[in-house]
């Protein structure tokens, strides 16, 4: 049987965090608030919105919020489309592992996916319904900062037009992981800020051919520490580097203490997308 977390223990713990944490997005939006500042706070994107938190399932308002209202953060999120195309925030194609009910979910409309629960990752039912992108966003707005992660099914031009529809370019960046994506995308809206995987020079070189920026690029430099000389090229380029300690890192971090989050950020990650955010919020905050 799975255990019912309940409402009144997140309401006290949403009112007793001060929301003095929120993420400002400088008046430059988000192009100032993601490029390469010399001397920056290293800064933690909690991955799935954290959802390895009991109680607060991933990519959930009601978790984002938690973790907003303790620490200022960067919400990396995933998004998936309906049978009726709509976008809502989702990692898995099936409902079965994170939610009350079963099934593809790009065989379900939204409609159907109201009677839903969403479940933590220790299999506890919450409350919480599945949002959709749009009520993620508006949300999001002078509260953090979001990397959009795009599924299969989804695509970008939807992402683009939701953007622009809740004003989110100012506090949001989408995720690709390929040159041809971010490409693409660069050419849908010149002004987005775009994840891209650079973890040698060769894939730097392919986004520029393909007429991606510096300007518009943070780089994911990948999920084990890049050598240096890659964190200072791509610095001297105004480009700033998100680190992915979820998994291996995170592990070594909770093995051997939580300072080596310190050590990740001193030898040049300037984000660290994580499984452990407020772990890593008390040593870097």
């Amino acid at each position: 049987m799975k255990n019912c977390i309940a409402v009144s223990l997140l309401a006290l713990s949403l009112v007793t965090c001060s929301p003095k944490t929120y993420t400002r997005i400088p008046a430059g939006g988000a192009y100032q608030f993601f490029k390469y500042t010399p001397g920056q706070p290293a800064r933690i994107s909690a991955h799935r919105g954290g959802g390895d938190l009991k109680g607060y399932p991933e990519n959930c308002i009601e978790s984002f919020a938690y973790l907003a209202k303790q620490t200022p953060v960067i919400i990396e999120c995933d998004i998936d489309l309906t049978k009726d195309s709509v976008l809502v925030m989702m990692h898995d194609a099936t409902l079965d592992r994170t939610t009350t009910g079963t099934g593809k979910l790009i065989e379900k409309t939204y409609a159907e996916l109201s009677p839903y629960r969403l479940e933590d990752n220790q299999g506890n039912q919450t409350p919480y319904k599945i949002p959709t992108l749009e009520q993620v966003l508006r949300w999001g707005k002078n509260k953090v900062a979001f990397t959009l992660d795009v599924k299969r099914n989804v695509s970008f031009e939807k992402i683009v037009d939701m953007i622009h529809r809740t004003g989110a370019g100012d506090y949001a960046a989408v995720i690709t992981y390929n040159a041809q994506d971010a490409g693409k995308l660069h050419k849908l809206d010149p002004a987005l800020m775009i994840s891209v995987t650079i973890r040698n020079r060769a894939e730097y070189d392919r986004l520029r051919e393909l007429g991606v920026p510096d300007n518009r690029m943070i780089a994911f430099v990948g999920v084990k520490e890049p050598d240096k000389a890659l964190y200072d090229f791509l610095h001297q380029k105004g480009i700033a580097c998100i680190l992915g300690t979820l998994g291996n890192l995170d592990r070594q971090a909770a093995a051997k203490g939580d300072q080596l989050y310190k050590k990740f950020a001193d030898n040049g990650a300037d984000v660290m997308s994580t499984d452990r955010p407020l772990e890593m919020a008390k040593v870097l905050y």
